[in-house]
């Protein structure tokens, strides 16, 4: 467990310096366009910033992965979550952003949930009796259908379409949080051999990364930056400690008080995440391509 704790937080340092990366870039690239998304994905990799965002995001994964085949999903997903910290001091410390009180209390609060899921681990999930399958089916499709949705209905009504990258940011975070979800699916089933990742679920983890990819590419481009990105690890976590819970049967404690404890510091890490999305400002001189 401390082994996949460290590498959860080792994936969520590295995954924000992707983002924030893959930010920069973003905003220099043209705009992705659904229409060419092949065209699209060769312009954001012309950029420098972009493409080393992305190395550094595919190297998160691995660790990811690593986390995910020792820990139970909720636990390596509230593990990411405490990545909002390492975010709001990457982004102000290095990339020019300015962060008010309001993002500070937020991260503090994430901090202090992490802190007492740390101490309120209850067994692993991985020893209940299999996976629901049914649960996973349904918590797979209907959040694929919903953030799809949401990224099409942002372009189409003038409401949402003024909150496009917000909502876009979302519904890749939904997204990323559905191939978590199946990759942690596929962890289970390849114990039984390199065969079983010949899947439906292998297809589901890259369908839902390949829509990821591009509405967080655009989220990044049209949307604040450092709220985008909050956003698409708020919707991530949310949605893979959901399914964790509910799909492999997490541990949510160990006795009354552990799962009060475990309860009230997925509430504070969700809360202290949801603190940080706030209007932020890019500070004058911030480093170009």
């Amino acid at each position: 467990m401390i082994l996949a704790v460290a590498l959860a937080l080792v994936s969520a340092l590295a995954t924000n310096v992707a983002f924030l990366l893959k930010q920069r870039g973003a905003v220099l690239a043209p705009s992705v366009e659904v229409t060419h998304p092949l065209r699209s994905a060769a312009a954001l990799f012309r950029s420098k910033w972009f493409a080393l965002g992305w190395v550094v995001a595919v190297s998160a994964w691995g660790l990811h992965v690593g986390a995910l085949s020792l820990a139970p999903l909720s636990v390596v997903q509230a593990v990411l979550a405490a990545g909002l910290v390492f975010l709001a001091v990457l982004a102000e410390r290095f990339f020019g952003f300015a962060l008010g009180r309001r993002q500070w209390i937020g991260v503090v609060i994430t901090a202090i949930g992490l802190s007492i899921i740390a101490l309120t681990v209850g067994p692993r999930g991985d020893n209940a009796p299999g996976y629901a399958l049914a649960a996973l089916i349904v918590v797979e499709c209907t959040v694929f259908v919903l953030a799809t949705g949401l990224a099409v209905l942002s372009s189409h009504h003038g409401y949402l379409r003024a909150r496009q990258g917000l909502l876009l940011g979302a519904a890749s975070g939904a997204l990323f949080g559905v191939s978590d979800i199946a990759l942690k699916f596929l962890t289970h089933a390849v114990q039984g051999g390199v065969l079983e990742l010949v899947s439906p679920w292998t297809g589901a983890a890259l369908a839902a990364s390949v829509v990821a990819f591009y509405a967080s590419a655009r989220g990044l481009q049209i949307g604040p930056g450092v709220e985008v990105i909050a956003l698409t690890s708020v919707a991530a976590n949310l949605t893979a400690i959901i399914g964790g819970i509910l799909v492999f049967r997490d541990s949510i404690g160990a006795g009354t008080v552990g799962i009060t404890g475990r309860m009230i510091a997925f509430v504070l890490v969700i809360a202290g995440a949801a603190l940080i999305p706030a209007p932020l400002r890019a500070a004058e001189g911030r480093a170009q391509e």
